[in-house]
């Protein structure tokens, strides 16, 4: 027997107590049809501790899921989680139908190339930007998604200056409205679009925690992808303890592969969740991971809110 087959086994018997039962599984929780004379009732919703409040993205159920949005609510519903992130305002009263939220919006007119560090675009953006958080506000929505920007040349230092002048432009607004701007960052290491980010700005965890201290706002935060701060800089528990309050938001995904945050990669995110848990964190932590090629989307799910669920 291999070593990771071994290790597998432990850790797939470790999750056991976390995980709920097979009767409260998903398998006819995601159908929508109504079961057959003596069959047994839809899976009652999985309770979950609270510490940590969980959300999912469309990418947790594939990319080929035949499942429609509607089905992926009702189970993440059932799941106990939140809500999900960078869902359309078409979907978002699909959402509230079964009582979860939008947790992260869209970066509305942020783009990924620009940024918020070009200053010949801090014009247009600023104009653009404006009524997107009057948008947000009006339904509630609390936090939306931003981006530093790819460098093309620029240094850092200047890159976080032209940041911190655009980010002081619109504070005042997002402190009014009750709005957070959340900059993400990404690893500038890998060049495949699914795994990083060319040339970004915002690849070491301390660019995005300079802008925050030097913007100085309670709504001017970091969404802080663990994926991209252990490929980038590691010390994952130091960084998170000495900057939470500029953290508004998670993502989790596991390393290398970007895919479950299980025993195949090599993060301890049981570990994560318990130094999450102990800091006054009040956001949630959204899962950005793929699925693993041949493995059922649901199960993965499931046992992704399992580890986290401290």
């Amino acid at each position: 027997m291999k070593r990771r087959d071994v290790l597998g086994g432990v850790a797939a018997a470790g999750l056991v107590a976390m995980l709920p039962a097979a009767g409260q599984q998903s398998g006819g929780a995601r159908t929508g049809q109504t079961p057959p004379a003596g069959a047994q009732p839809a899976p009652a919703k999985i309770p979950r501790k609270g510490r940590i409040k969980q959300g999912l993205w469309r990418i947790n159920f594939g990319a080929n899921t035949t499942l429609s949005f509607d089905d992926q609510c009702r189970e993440a519903a059932r799941v106990g989680a939140y809500g999900f992130d960078l869902i359309g305002p078409e979907d978002w009263p699909t959402l509230r139908k079964y009582g979860l939220e939008p947790l992260l919006a869209g970066a509305g007119p942020v783009t990924f190339p620009n940024g918020l560090i070009h200053s010949e675009v801090h014009k247009d953006l600023e104009t653009a930007i404006r009524p997107y958080i009057d948008s947000l506000a009006k339904e509630k929505i609390r936090t939306f998604i931003s981006i530093g920007g790819q460098k093309r040349g620029m240094p850092p230092e200047q890159a976080a200056d032209n940041a911190v002048v655009f980010l002081n432009k619109i504070k005042s607004q997002l402190e009014d409205k009750n709005v957070t701007i959340a900059v993400e960052n990404m690893n500038n290491k890998r060049l495949d679009p699914n795994y990083g980010r060319e040339d970004q700005v915002f690849g070491h965890w301390e660019w995005g925690v300079n802008v925050c201290e030097r913007v100085s706002s309670p709504h001017v935060k970091l969404v802080c992808d663990l994926y991209h701060l252990q490929i980038m800089d590691g010390d994952i528990a130091e960084n998170l303890r000495k900057s939470i309050q500029w953290i508004a938001h998670f993502h989790t995904a596991g390393v290398p592969q970007r895919t479950e945050i299980d025993y195949t990669q090599e993060m301890n995110y049981r570990y994560i969740a318990q130094v999450i848990a102990e800091l006054p964190f009040t956001g949630y932590v959204s899962h950005e991971w793929r699925v693993t090629p041949g493995r059922d989307p649901i199960r993965s799910i499931e046992e992704a809110l399992a580890i986290m669920d401290v």
